[in-house]
Order: C-alpha cells, then sequence, then structure tokens
C-alpha cells in the first residue's frame, strides 16, 4: 500500500506554482519553523505519510515489534502447553500408580479371601465329617441300648425271683 500524498501540506502550499494573492514583494512566513535539512519536517515532528521511506522504516519497525510480540506470545503459549503437558503426564503417572497400587490391594485380597475360604472349606469338611461320625456313633449307642434293654426284659421275665418282676423296666 503506497502512502497517500497529503492533501494540504505547509510546504507545498509555501512552494506551489500558484501564484500567492499577495504582491511579490510581501513575504509570507510559517509561524511554524522549517528544517531546511528536512522540508517536509514540522516542528521536528514526521508525518508519515510524507515521507515514505520513514514509513517504511516505521511499518518494518512496528511489523518487527508486532512479530516480536507474536513470537513472544507463542512462546508463552507454547511454554504453557509445554507445562500443561509435562503436568498431565505426572498426573496420568499417579493415576496409573493410584490404579497399580489399588490393583495389588484388590489381588492381595483375592488371596486372602482364597485362603480363608480354603481354610473354612477344609473345616467344614472337618466339622461334616465329625459330624457324620457322631451321628454313626449316636445310631449305635442307639441300637446297643435297645439290644440291652431287650436283653433285661427278657432277664427278668425268666427269672424266677418274683422281685425281679416288679422291678421290671418298659421297654421304650
Amino acid at each position: 500500500m503506497q502512502p497517500q500524498p497529503d492533501v494540504f501540506s505547509l510546504q507545498n502550499y509555501l512552494n506551489s506554482s500558484i501564484p500567492s494573492p499577495y504582491p511579490s514583494h510581501f513575504q509570507i512566513s510559517s509561524p511554524f519553523p522549517i528544517n531546511v535539512q528536512n522540508p517536509n519536517s514540522f516542528n521536528g515532528f514526521q508525518s508519515a505519510t510524507t515521507n515514505p521511506q520513514s514509513m517504511s522504516l516505521s511499518s518494518n519497525n512496528s511489523t518487527s515489534d508486532e512479530a516480536e510480540e507474536q513470537q513472544t506470545d507463542k512462546n508463552i503459549i507454547n511454554e504453557r502447553k509445554q507445562r500443561r503437558m509435562i503436568s498431565n503426564r505426572e498426573s496420568a503417572r499417579r493415576s496409573r500408580m493410584r490404579k497399580q497400587r489399588h490393583l495389588d490391594e484388590l489381588w492381595s485380597q483375592v488371596m486372602w479371601l482364597r485362603i480363608e475360604n480354603h481354610q473354612l472349606l477344609d473345616k467344614l469338611n472337618n466339622l461334616s465329617e465329625s459330624h457324620e461320625k457322631v451321628l454313626q456313633e449316636n445310631a449305635q449307642l442307639k441300637e446297643e441300648t435297645s439290644e440291652l434293654k431287650q436283653v433285661i426284659s427278657d432277664m427278668q421275665i425268666q427269672s424266677p425271683f418274683s422281685c425281679f418282676r416288679d422291678d421290671i423296666i418298659p421297654l421304650e
């Protein structure tokens, strides 16, 4: 984009080829000092539109400043991304460690429960065997009791002594 020349510039007005409405012996002087080295300079300030070279330098400086600022912004953003990525990796690592620790605890609990279950099954089997033995022994004792009662009853019936007959134990 090329700079537009000023439509009205004091220097252009003073140096114009348009005849002055004042007589030639009447000199017009500017109330503002004009820089002889740089006639486009106005009171120490330069107009960016009157000097294309200064505009390009100014433009280059501002573009350079903007580029530096953009680069700085990109660096800050990249730094933040890098920190966030590192933070996320650390968080994921901690999460995996927690998960592994929990899994180890669960496996430990499974093993403990399996051992306890095995011990309880062994105990149950022993008690079941003992219970069967006790039931068999109880049945055997009942049978022996019944046999002994029958023997006693038979002995009382066959006894010649009457005193034993009064004490007959009734069989159940």
